[in-house]
Order: C-alpha cells, then structure tokens, then sequence
C-alpha cells in the first residue's frame, strides 16, 4: 500500500526535541532483550515473557485507552493493526527469536525492514526504487551474511533467524502505522492513545497465544542470572513493561510524528548497536569479527536504504514514474 509521511523534519523547530525522542526509545527499546533473556532462561517461556510485557504495559496505560474511547469508532482499523503487528507480531517474534539466537543478532537481523519496505515497493507495487536505495539493500543482505557466518553452513539456529525476520516485517508496520494519519490535522489520531489500544489489543491477541495460565509464576519470585549475576526476577520484568515497552512507544511514536518516519528509523538504528553492547556487557555474549563487521555492514546499509527516502516536501518520489504519493522506507525495529 502507499506509504505517506507526515510533515517534514526540515526546518521544524521541534526536530530538535523529536531527535531526542527517537534516541530515547532506542535506548528503551534496545534494553528490552538483555532484561529478557535472563527471565526467559530462568524458565519463563519465550511468549509468557511478551505476554507480561505487553499486558503489563497495557495496564499501565489504561487510563489513557479510557480517555481516548472515542479511537475505537473512528480509527478501529489502525488501532487492530497497531495492535496486531507493532505489538504482539513484533514483540512476540523478537522474544522468541532470544530463545535461540544472541540479543545482537536478533536485532541485526531485525534491521533487514529497510529492504523489506523497498521489496514491497519493486516487486508488489512494481515501481523503480532509487539506486541508493538499492545500494542500501545490498549491504543490509551482505552485511546479515557476515552476521549468520553463512560460510560455516549457517551456524545460528534457522527458526531464529526466520523468527527474527518476521519481526523485520512487523516493525515495517510499526513504522507505518506510527506515522498513520498524521498530517490529517486536527484530526489526527492521538498516538498515545494509539498505544494505549495497540497494547490492549495486543495484550488479548497474545493471551489466546500464550495461554499464560499455564505459566510457571514461581519464577517471578525468585532470581534471573545476567552473566552469572542473581537479579531478582520482578526488577527485570519491571524494566521491560516500564522501560522497554511504555517509555520505548511512546517516544518511538511522538518521534515519528515529530520527524519524517525514515529520519526516526534512522535513529532507531542505534537499538541494536545499544542492545549488541548491553548483550555483550550484561550478558557475556561475545560476536566474532566477522559478525560484527557485517553487523556494522547491516546498519550502514539501513541507513542508505531509509535515508534515501526523501521527507515530505521533497519533490520526488522514492519510485519514480507512477503515482503522487510518496513512498517511506520504515525501521524494522521495533523492535
């Protein structure tokens, strides 16, 4: 579908403060995995882990769902989207690809949204993309080359890296959705009341998948190691749902509205350099050379591929010879 984004970061005075909320989720978000990891390998499983993530964050932001009420007949389709991918498709894809794979490459793998977004556009909507989006796309698959050490035989765990990339497609909507109905004004949907929907809808979504009855509850009450370290279970999940999740949205979507959706992905890339260093001081988890060079390969080619996306008011198209719209290339992430 047609991607449009919102008003321009050129020459906004707020890009400023909009940059600084786009780190800020990074940070956010980029914490996610290394809280994670250590409860799911305490005993907690993969999508139990999302479940408390993502109910808990929807908890805390009821109060502003009951605020908003008034999204669910204007906007039911963003927000079922919302809910559906940036939510519980992400979240639970990227929780279940740590169970196999380090936080790093989850992430670095994750990263691949850029070429996901320019396939859609050549392939699906058969419209040229831009050279330097091309470029972009090229790097991004070599550089995941490196980081899967194909030359070994594909040394990681296949599910993960495939559960890792169906995070890089819900984190294409993540972005889209962020930016959604943006430049409609007085009109526009309140993002934090599409948070506060997307995770309510996320939260029912992923108890029908998780079945968290079954959950061991014990496992809060006692300690998670990070890197050989006892940390009491609850402080991680507590970090996750108030951190990674409620701080990680809310400013990951007002930084969407604030800046142009591609310039925000840009900065999104630093979560998975963050959570590549916090995996590697929190968690002891080492990447060879190799891996992190195509790592560094992945982010230089996002980079291009989103960057290459002119913002709104720009006169060009990213695919030149059809249409007026103009097409976004989104983060993952976002992851």
């Amino acid at each position: 579908m047609p991607v449009h984004t919102s008003g321009s970061s050129q020459g906004n005075p707020g890009k400023g403060v909009g940059l600084s909320l786009a780190l800020a989720s990074a940070l956010a978000f980029g914490g996610s995995g290394v809280a994670a990891k250590p409860l799911i390998e305490a005993g907690l499983d993969p999508l139990h882990v999302v479940w408390l993530r993502v109910t808990g964050a929807a908890l805390v932001m009821l109060p502003l769902a009951v605020r908003h009420r008034a999204l669910l007949r204007r906007r039911p389709a963003l927000l079922a989207g919302f809910g559906l991918l940036a939510v519980a498709g992400v979240q639970a894809c990227y929780f279940a690809a740590l169970s196999r794979i380090p936080v790093g490459v989850a992430l670095l793998v994750e990263y691949l949204a850029p070429a996901l977004v320019l396939g859609w556009v050549r392939f699906v909507q058969r419209r040229p993309v831009t050279r330097a989006a091309a470029v972009g796309v090229v790097l991004a698959v070599g550089g995941l080359a490196c980081v899967v050490e194909v030359w070994a035989g594909l040394s990681f765990d296949a599910v993960g890296l495939l559960l890792a990339l169906g995070a890089a497609c819900c984190q294409v909507g993540y972005f889209v959705l962020s930016d959604h109905g943006g430049d409609s004004g007085a009109d526009a949907p309140d993002p934090l009341g599409v948070i506060a929907y997307g995770l309510l809808v996320g939260a029912v979504v992923l108890t029908v998948v998780a079945r968290p009855w079954g959950m061991d509850w014990s496992v809060l009450a006692h300690t998670a190691r990070m890197d050989g370290t006892p940390v009491a279970a609850w402080l991680l999940l507590a970090w996750i749902v108030l951190v990674a999740t409620v701080v990680a949205y809310v400013t990951g979507v007002l930084s969407v509205r604030r800046l142009s959706p591609q310039v925000a992905g840009v900065v999104a890339c630093l979560e998975a350099v963050i959570a590549t260093v916090l995996a590697w001081v929190l968690l002891g988890e080492h990447l060879s050379a190799p891996q992190l060079v195509g790592g560094a390969v992945v982010l230089v080619g996002a980079f291009i591929a989103q960057s290459s996306t002119p913002a709104k008011g720009d006169g060009e198209p990213v695919a030149s010879g059809g249409g007026a719209e103009r097409e976004l290339s989104a983060r993952g992430t976002a992851a």
